[in-house]
């Protein structure tokens, strides 16, 4: 049997390269080993910070070492990542070992694991389908709408999904911006009247285009309010502020296309002030309860309620959607979908399928059977 070469693509320029480096080698481990091992091949892309593209040998290094390459005083070739793909969907082997070129012949399906910016927000996804190659995820607008937060609430507000209260912000407020496009210097403290006024205390200051909680900050008064929008601003022009709401924080697994199904739902717990990039990845900060102590009718809801917001971005493959629950009140919020969720075997969405039944090596194998299926 012929196998189907699947073509991982991790790293990429933004905050979350370390994380997809982690998510691919789970991956790859999950189709070199096993009943995987006799229905595909593994072919290793790697996209350095600065967005420089890495195949054959080097890649594979990344890979196996776990560790992001260095771009400082390297002395190998690099390549472009239209070069890269042009040879990639060619059916002529390059067989330049060693060069950063292309050693095996095209790739048949793609596996874009890649968090955050340029790589999760449909950047890639648009490049793969300009190339009309099948890859594992959503599509140009499911990825894009999936990583802009604000673009995100709307489109669930339109679906009737319920959620937290937010105001969208630019970064134009800021002062060193101020001073050159507004002669009223009070454009500031007008709009922290508003969000007070609006949202109350403490609320979460955010940029709309990362992942992996970078970024975010928990604020209690002007004073934090300023700060932690000038830092949201370092990283995106667009933020988001949501007022806060005492919850329990809730996720939902989904797989599929046309006809997605959820997993159990996951509950997570910590004691940080809130769910922060340290607390997220520093082991035995945060833990997970599979499945979640709810009510039947709570997880049902949860569970429909993430196959809607999954269907109204017009998602594909995969998806992780998170959600509060007031337990006072029975309420339950959406707060955001994550189209390319952390992947290591200790990851939520993996662990969520794992307790619905479907094995880590099954899922990679049915992500890649979706992408076919999808293209096909």
């Amino acid at each position: 049997m012929t196998k189907v070469k699947v073509g991982l693509l991790f790293g990429g320029c933004s905050g979350e390269h370390e994380v997809s480096i982690s998510s691919a080698r789970a991956i790859a481990q999950a189709l070199t080993e096993g009943e995987n091992s006799s229905k595909y091949e593994l072919q290793p892309f790697y996209i350095q910070k600065d967005g420089l593209w890495q195949v054959g040998n080097l890649a594979q290094q990344v890979l196996t070492s776990g560790q992001a390459r260095s771009l400082a005083g390297t002395e190998t070739k690099t390549s472009d990542p239209l070069a890269v793909m042009a040879q990639a969907v060619s059916l002529t082997p390059e067989n330049q070992a060693g060069n950063g070129a292309i050693e095996q012949s095209r790739v048949d399906v793609w596996f874009p694991i890649l968090h955050g910016p340029n790589g999760e927000d449909g950047t890639v996804q648009g490049l793969l389908k300009l190339l009309q190659v099948p890859f594992v995820g959503s599509g140009v607008l499911g990825s894009a709408l999936g990583m802009d937060k604000i673009a995100m609430k709307m489109i669930f507000a339109q679906a009737g999904l319920p959620q937290v209260k937010y105001r969208a912000v630019n970064r134009l407020w800021r002062p060193q911006l101020r001073s050159q496009i507004y002669a009223n210097p009070s454009v500031f403290p007008a709009l922290g009247e508003e969000l007070e006024t609006a949202l109350g205390y403490p609320c979460f200051v955010k940029p709309a285009n990362l992942g992996s909680s970078v970024g975010i900050s928990k604020v209690r008064t002007r004073q934090e309010l300023e700060a932690a929008l000038d830092s949201a601003a370092s990283y995106d022009r667009r933020i988001i502020v949501e007022a806060g709401v005492v919850a329990r924080e809730v996720e939902c697994a989904v797989l599929g296309n046309d006809t997605p199904r959820a997993s159990v739902v996951g509950e997570i717990s910590f004691t940080s002030d809130f769910y922060d990039y340290e607390t997220k990845y520093t082991e035995g900060l945060a833990g997970l309860a599979i499945p979640a102590d709810l009510p039947p009718e709570v997880t049902k809801k949860i569970q429909e309620m993430a196959i809607a917001a999954f269907q109204a971005l017009d998602c594909a493959g995969l998806a992780r959607v998170d959600f509060f629950y007031v337990e006072s009140t029975g309420e339950v919020l959406i707060n955001e979908i994550n189209t390319m969720p952390g992947f290591t075997a200790t990851s939520m969405y993996p662990q969520l399928w794992a307790a619905t039944g479907v094995s880590f090596a099954e899922l990679v194998d049915q992500l890649i059977q979706l992408a076919l299926e999808r293209n096909a």
